[in-house]
């Protein structure tokens, strides 16, 4: 039985995460500001003897025991990133540093979870782990893209100067049950238009690609990663399945059996037009490769917005953190 730290861990992700830690017999401690992470996601955890949960931003140092930590402390959708975005580079940066010092400290093992979105509007495709990316350090998405950036240098930083025991991996889109439906995220988007029988707003002419992993595969990848011994990363988690913007459309309306039509709109600054990884570095490494595929993990996913909807559909309100 071991005690594990997971930052963010009322986030979409997050929540997940500590479920199957708490499952396979860990001790868990949950720390999260709740800026994206919500209580509803854990609520159902609160009373297990080994979830403890913290609130604490780790822009501030935090001082507790662990013998691994994962860290998922990051907003990770346009509008919540952007919203803040002085905050959301100190959440990479200064909170990077704070959670790389108490790994330090206690000699635990961290997982930095970071994203293709270090990959920028990529030139290379699909993405490998040794592409350094095509990134506008001054773009509107340039607080979350270089903030995850410059977290994998100081956990790469840390890992030769100190001897700290690090592993990265890089996010690919993922979905599920949890992700918040007014987060602006593609399939969150989607499906709470089809549901309503709104207009599927596609930017620009919808051949950009995605490629979509399902909650439980990704958290299957992340805590194998963890778990190895034999590399620091970074390493790609995510399903190679590769989907044009009007093909995850129709999927969609498949999945929720709606008739809503299909609207276009202009396409947001810097948004890539390609996003796939390549996992033969996962396959390799962690005998791991995504099991659900997007028409299973939809109908997995629909139920749970369909269930938001009937009880009113309300926005989290959200609040400003101090900068």
């Amino acid at each position: 039985m071991r005690t594990i730290l997971v930052t963010g861990g009322a986030g979409f992700l997050g929540s997940h995460l500590c479920e199957r830690l708490l499952d396979r017999g860990d001790n868990v401690i949950c720390v999260d500001n709740f800026f994206t992470g919500r209580k509803q996601n854990i609520q159902h955890l609160l009373t297990h003897p080994r979830f403890e949960v913290i609130r604490h931003d780790i822009v501030h140092p935090l001082y507790v025991e662990a013998e691994q930590i994962y860290n998922l402390a990051c907003p990770a959708s346009p509008v919540a990133y952007q919203f803040n975005p002085i905050k959301t580079i100190k959440t990479s940066t200064v909170g990077m540093v704070n959670v790389l010092g108490l790994a330090k400290r206690c000699r635990a093992r961290i997982l930095q979870a970071s994203t293709s979105e270090v990959y920028g509007d990529p030139v290379v495709h699909p993405q490998r782990e040794d592409y350094w990316g095509h990134v506008n350090p001054i773009g509107p998405r340039s607080c979350y893209d270089e903030g995850k950036r410059v977290a994998e240098s100081l956990c790469m930083n840390y890992h030769l100067s100190h001897g700290l025991d690090v592993r990265i991996i890089r996010i690919f889109n993922t979905y599920g049950p949890r992700m918040d439906p007014n987060d602006g995220r593609v399939i969150s988007n989607f499906i709470t238009q089809a549901l309503r029988n709104e207009p599927i707003t596609i930017y620009g002419d919808g051949s950009q690609t995605r490629s979509f992993c399902y909650c439980d595969d990704l958290i299957s990848g992340m805590i194998a990663m963890m778990d190895q011994d034999g590399d620091v990363g970074p390493v790609n988690i995510g399903n190679p399945g590769e989907f044009t913007m009007l093909e995850l459309a129709e999927e969609v309306l498949k999945a929720t059996g709606s008739q809503a039509p299909i609207s276009h709109v202009p396409l947001p600054k810097d948004d890539p037009k390609q996003r796939c990884p390549d996992i033969t570095k996962a396959k390799a490494l962690l005998g791991w490769t995504p099991k659900i595929d997007l028409k299973t993990g939809l109908a997995k996913t629909v139920p749970y917005y369909r269930e938001w909807l009937e009880q009113g559909g309300e926005r989290q309100q959200k609040h400003v953190p101090a900068d």
